[in-house]
């Protein structure tokens, strides 16, 4: 049984990954900023750790991170996912704070994480760290520079952690998702949809088609990818940046 750490995990793709976790019989501590997503998980999945937190903010993180110490004498897996859209538009408009928040989101949050993620597995000598990152951190993004900016910025922060705390045997990883069925992608759709003066339908067709596979991607496709860098097939993978998107071939509609 492993105990597995997921932030961002009350909805979207950090509740498929606890729900497979669960599956697996293994213990999951959850932390989402979203109380009503939070009370759901606590009701859907009783026994298991769900906090309110927002991961920028340290005191609650802190206060999180005490709270799975009490509980467990150890960790196995943390998947460092919590992350945010950001806004949409071209740079000139754009305000510093949308900016700030969306990097703070992304980016400063998952530093929080990592941060205690490494120190409790250098510790223990071994361990699995899982960060969120996004096809839009190995490609261009027009009218969306917070959020690629950010992603980018998870793919450095992969490779570096890798090469620190691979001699401690622990394993760091980014995962790249493409576009995502759901509650977060329609927004972003639309979101694009308004910065661009493009309808919904034309977004939705030219995420399709720059994609080699000419599809979208399911939660649990991204849950099945992170299961298996958790299980004894990928003992070795470390410092990999694994895009879960049907081969992304542009971004650039």
């Amino acid at each position: 049984m492993r105990h597995v750490v997921i932030t961002g995990g009350a909805s979207g793709l950090g509740r498929a990954m606890a729900e497979r976790f669960i599956a697996e019989g293994d213990k999951v501590a959850i932390c989402d900023a979203d109380p009503d997503a939070v009370a759901a998980f606590s009701d859907a999945f009783p026994g298991q750790i769900a906090c309110v937190a927002d991961v920028t903010d340290e005191a609650q993180m802190t206060a999180f991170f005490h709270q799975v110490d009490t509980a467990w004498n150890h960790v196995d897996v943390v998947c460092a996912n919590a992350g945010t859209g950001g806004p949409a538009g071209r740079i000139e408009e754009l305000s510093l704070s949308d900016w700030n928040r969306c990097v703070e989101v992304n980016l400063s949050g998952t530093f929080l994480t990592c941060r205690w993620a490494a120190g409790k597995m250098r510790a223990a000598g071994s361990g699995l760290i899982v960060l969120t990152s996004s096809t839009a951190g190995q490609f261009g993004y027009p009218l969306r520079s917070p959020y690629a900016t950010a992603k980018w910025g998870i793919v450095g922060l992969t490779k570096t952690l890798a090469m620190e705390l691979g001699p401690a045997g622990v394993r760091v990883n980014a995962i790249c998702p493409g576009a995502v069925e759901g509650d977060r992608m329609d927004r972003v759709v639309a979101m694009e949809s308004a910065a661009s003066g493009k309808s919904v339908d034309e977004v939705r067709a030219a995420y399709v088609k720059g994609v080699s596979l000419r599809t979208w991607v399911t939660a649990d496709d991204v849950a099945d990818t992170v299961l298996w860098l958790a299980s004894p097939h990928a003992t070795r993978i470390s410092g990999q940046i694994v895009a879960i998107d049907g081969h992304t071939e542009t971004l650039v509609p």
